[in-house]
């Protein structure tokens, strides 16, 4: 993509969703490259858009920035799975969709979004109001 700066801090906060505050951080700490040019003067590029896009999703997906840097320098994929060793503890989503019917989600894993998971969610919902009939699953068929 074309890397030459064409954003100000302005409009690349506006296009990444995200306050001046915390790319000026992101940009401090190392996550995103310095822009061309400093102060108001100051120009950001298609590459540094991109950086807080993949800073944000990731962000999103619980991951730390340490490993959020790490995966920014590689090119590792964004969450390795991890093996389960006998003794470890994982943190899970437990969504009630009907009687009989739960979603479980390990967050570290799934690579969603909460906006996302709150689609993924909304569309499980939707399917079995659909396939039984009902409004809404805390409903009996509709009439």
């Amino acid at each position: 993509m074309n890397s030459t700066p064409s954003h100000t801090l302005a409009e690349l906060c506006t296009l990444a969703d995200l306050p001046a505050r915390t790319v000026r951080y992101y940009v401090q700490i190392g996550l995103v490259d310095r822009p061309q040019g400093e102060t108001r003067a100051a120009r950001y590029s298609t590459r540094q858009l991109e950086q807080l896009l993949l800073i944000k999703k990731w962000t999103a997906a619980g991951l730390s920035l340490d490993r959020i840097r790490d995966l920014l320098q590689g090119d590792e994929p964004p969450v390795a799975p991890r093996p389960r060793a006998p003794g470890s503890v994982e943190v899970r989503s437990h969504i009630h969709i009907a009687d009989g019917i739960d979603v479980v989600i390990e967050p570290g894993r799934a690579g969603l979004s909460p906006e996302q998971l709150r689609q993924f969610l909304a569309g499980a919902m939707a399917l079995h109001a659909h396939i039984t009939g009902t409004t809404n699953p805390d409903q009996g068929p509709t009439p």
